[in-house]
């Protein structure tokens, strides 16, 4: 099969959930002998035209010159190019800016879109914008060929509100075959003696409630708040808790190994995601073996089950803060690792993706 995957900035991953999941995928493809393109923003870091026999293909993005209006001329941009290559599937991560392009996209290509989140109930967004992402989504819903629900809440509600079925494909995560605790060193942390959260640093995360919570703790260990904090809000928040020592910002980390030392020697890893599907970090978090707190809403209630603990203000951030130690609970971290094993590995996730782009092309 010829496959192109849209609708991200690029790999290797230097940003977020789908560009993440767009390595994982794309490199299993490519070990199955399949053709695979992957579209790249023109400001991506890594310049090759090839990465790990993956084929990247570069276009202008001027988000960084126009803001979000950019986002829609590199989606064009990606859509157009897309027009000339003869694929067989072309996989469209999220809708948010390139549904509207659906008139322009290849007639003989299958699209299957991965419909995300329900963005348009996203806190950042104003009224207007609201009202046009769930447009937007209406768009993607009817020009799609296919559709692909990351969580079974999101599968659910686009049935309920479309009468559209879509395939339940969750996202995945790797078991570390070690963890590496030169890292500890590097960020001056010691193992269980510090608190975390990793994430966009967006209001709908619950960043601001988990940080109001720590502020409010007796406990003094750290808490470090990985994510670029170089939008308003990132500022907004480093301002507010610039005199809490306790409140350590270390700005966004991409290396993976990194990543699973921190997530693993952490006391309590707090994910404050309100909006969206299956969320990749909470996966890495249950298969780094963290103690999870994770905001209280029922996408996240799929995938933690009983399995973690569960905040919807302030007053319960602090709480666990103070009362709640890893070392008490090893029946949580081993449920979570045991569910990573059985449902949410990547070799089984990207085996359903495979074998469904087969049955779609049947």
């Amino acid at each position: 099969m010829r496959i192109a995957i849209l609708g991200t900035r690029g790999i290797p991953n230097n940003y977020g959930g789908f560009e993440q999941f767009a390595e994982f995928l794309s490199q299993h493809l490519v070990e199955e002998h399949h053709e695979v393109y992957v579209y790249n923003s023109s400001e991506h870091p890594y310049k090759e035209e090839t990465w790990k026999g993956v084929n990247l293909i570069a276009k202008n993005d001027p988000e960084h010159k126009m803001g979000t209006v950019g986002q829609f001329i590199y989606d064009l941009n990606c859509i157009l190019d897309a027009r000339n290559r003869n694929f067989d599937i072309i996989l469209q991560l999220g809708y948010t800016s390139s549904s509207i392009w659906h008139w322009l996209m290849p007639k003989k290509s299958i699209v299957i879109t991965n419909m995300d989140g329900l963005e348009w109930k996203r806190s950042k967004f104003s009224k207007p914008v609201q009202r046009f992402l769930k447009y937007a989504e209406k768009l993607a819903v009817n020009n799609s060929d296919f559709l692909i629900s990351d969580s079974i809440g999101i599968q659910e509600s686009l049935y309920e509100r479309y009468k559209k079925q879509s395939k339940y494909i969750p996202y995945g995560a790797s078991i570390p075959q070690s963890i590496n605790e030169q890292y500890l060193e590097k960020y001056k942390l010691v193992k269980y003696q510090y608190n975390m959260l990793i994430a966009r640093i967006e209001p709908e995360n619950s960043i601001e409630t988990i940080l109001d919570g720590v502020l409010l703790s007796k406990s003094p260990e750290q808490f470090i708040v990985i994510g670029k904090t170089n939008n308003t809000f990132g500022q907004y928040l480093v301002n507010k808790f610039k005199e809490v020592d306790k409140i350590v910002f270390l700005d966004g980390i991409y290396d993976m190994e990194a990543l699973n030392c921190l997530r693993f020697y952490s006391n309590l890893y707090f994910h404050g995601h309100s909006v969206g599907g299956t969320n990749p970090s909470l996966l890495e978090a249950m298969s780094s073996s963290s103690l999870i707190i994770a905001h209280n809403n029922n996408f996240n209630k799929y995938i933690l089950e009983q399995d973690g603990y569960y905040f919807s203000d302030v007053a319960e951030v602090t709480s666990y803060l103070d009362g709640l130690n890893k070392e008490d609970h090893p029946d949580k971290v081993e449920n979570s690792l045991s569910k990573i094993k059985t449902k949410y590995s990547w070799n089984s996730i990207n085996s359903e993706y495979t074998n469904y782009f087969i049955e779609c092309l049947d």
